[in-house]
């Protein structure tokens, strides 16, 4: 976690609805594959209805927006490379990370931990 992440056992404590809601935020990225654009939308409304009543879910949902940015523009600049080659595995690996990092974060987050998704780029900090 990054100075700006604070330590997820001083934000949580033992609340067990953040921990849940913490989850479902990241593994609601997933809605994506049911619905187009869901996996995008559903991820930033759980976001703005929970920070209020649940502030430790504000840490959980930059994280996942970062990586929506970050993954976006890298298969974006993957597409591109398609025409040389390069792109082809590129796509290949972001669409595997794009399966294993939700889960992570799911899982670390019902555990109580504030997960930084790696080669997420920091938009929102």
């Amino acid at each position: 976690m990054g100075a700006n992440y604070p330590d997820a056992m001083d934000v949580y404590g033992d609340d067990k609805e953040t921990r849940l809601w913490a989850m479902i935020l990241h593994l609601s990225i997933f809605a994506g594959y049911a619905v187009p654009l869901a996996g995008m939308v559903a991820p930033i409304v759980i976001w703005q209805v929970k920070k209020t009543p649940l502030p430790a879910i504000d840490v959980h949902g930059r994280i996942v927006a970062n990586w929506i940015i970050s993954a976006f523009i890298y298969s974006v600049v993957s597409f591109l490379l398609v025409w040389v080659f390069v792109g082809i595995p590129l796509l290949i690996i972001l669409g595997v990370l794009a399966v294993v990092f939700p889960i992570v974060g799911g899982i670390k987050a019902s555990n109580g931990e504030a997960w930084r998704y790696p080669l997420s780029i920091r938009f929102l900090k």
